[in-house]
């Protein structure tokens, strides 16, 4: 079933046609209309209430279709998240940073929604998966301990807000200054900055590499004197090229910063926000639940398994989801049928065009298959470039 899909223009999204998302909507839907001056932020594929897709041939929404139909969600499906699809599959296009957030467990989201339901509006986890569709940065994970230490010494402000005595308790060095960066005064926050950008004007380049010099500078232009723009020296700061991801699970920080990407998480809309965000703040929420342990950027990276020639499959440690990353050349293949899935999935072209049972697949083409059903495509225009959502079941 071919689906039409929810665009959400959020203002940290790219602009027009500048965006993935609109050049994708636009290929799938001739009428569509791209605003060079709106944001096109996110493609929403799924069920998810805020933006569920609906089936184009019907016009039915793909929530109601399931519910008449439970089946094509799958045996292991029905068994563990009984009649719901346990995933929503998105594409992000952003121009500006999201805020430094994580994410509760599940026990945690079900706290939090019983306690404040307007704030957290729903008792699911939301581990996600981002893969890189073109260039992509990232704020991911605690930075190992002496990478932090060491910017203690080359942003010497840093100090003056953690104080010098922590920096001789490595054990808590990283949650303890986390915090203190965090709920710092926003006078003393605003005279820090300053002073920051000011030595920054003083370096040459190689200097001005070391302290992320760039990367602050265009933070503080998105949210001038915002606590989250020292974050840059607490978190890895991730470069991710197509292809690469990273997975986060519960209680990782992190924050998107710019790029194009496929995403993919469990089906909520969970997030515990503390810094770069008009939105609302919990800093002592996120605080309390975040994971202090300190590691590589490298390691942050998720390496899919390969299943073929043409497949690769990222499997995080969660049963709501699993990616599935497909290339077809044509110079090695005239058609291809994509590996029969035991849950129901959903397909989105990212490139190339082909025929199937139904008519023809175009660059944001997106079809939802039921479990245990096989689809070919044929009588290939181009190399296929399709990213598809399972259940991790």
């Amino acid at each position: 079933m071919e689906l039409s899909c929810q665009v959400q223009n959020y203002d940290w999204g790219k602009k027009g046609s500048q965006s993935i998302v609109a050049q994708l909507q636009k290929s799938a839907d001739p009428v569509f209309q791209i605003d060079e001056d709106l944001p096109y932020a996110e493609l929403w594929m799924g069920t998810h209430v805020n933006g569920t897709s609906i089936v184009k041939k019907t016009k039915e929404k793909l929530s109601d279709i399931i519910k008449r139909h439970p089946n094509y969600l799958g045996e292991g499906v029905l068994e563990q998240f009984k009649q719901e699809l346990p995933f929503l599959f998105k594409v992000l296009s952003v121009n500006k940073a999201l805020s430094i957030q994580a994410h509760p467990s599940k026990s945690h989201a079900e706290e939090l929604h019983s306690k404040f339901p307007d704030i957290y509006k729903d008792p699911n986890h939301k581990p996600e998966m981002a893969i890189a569709l073109t260039r992509f940065e990232a704020l991911c994970g605690f930075r190992p301990l002496a990478e932090i230490k060491s910017f203690f010494a080359l942003v010497p402000e840093l100090s003056d807000i953690v104080g010098c005595e922590a920096l001789l308790e490595d054990c808590t060095l990283i949650k303890k200054a986390f915090r203190a960066v965090l709920t710092c005064d926003k006078g003393k926050i605003t005279n820090i900055i300053n002073n920051i950008l000011e030595r920054f004007g003083e370096h040459d380049e190689f200097q001005r590499d070391t302290v992320y010099a760039e990367l602050v500078e265009r933070l503080h232009s998105q949210f001038p004197y915002d606590n989250g723009v020292l974050m840059v020296y607490f978190l890895n700061y991730m470069q991710l090229m197509p292809g690469d991801a990273i997975f986060l699970g519960a209680n990782e920080p992190h924050a998107y910063l710019s790029g194009d990407c496929i995403e993919c998480m469990a089906c909520s809309d969970n997030v515990v926000r503390a810094g770069l965000t008009p939105k609302f703040v919990d800093v002592n929420t996120l605080c309390s639940m975040l994971l202090y342990q300190g590691s590589p950027k490298e390691d942050k990276l998720f390496t899919p398994i390969r299943e073929d020639d043409c497949t690769m499959i990222f499997r995080p440690p969660v049963p709501d989801f699993a990616v599935i990353l497909i290339k077809v050349s044509t110079s090695k293949f005239t058609h291809y049928t994509p590996k029969e899935r035991s849950s129901a999935s959903i397909l989105l072209f990212v490139n190339g065009e082909a025929t199937y049972v139904n008519g023809i697949v175009v660059p944001g083409t997106v079809l939802f298959i039921p479990a245990n059903t096989v689809v070919q495509f044929s009588n290939l225009k181009s190399d296929l470039l399709i990213y598809q959502a399972i259940a991790n079941v």
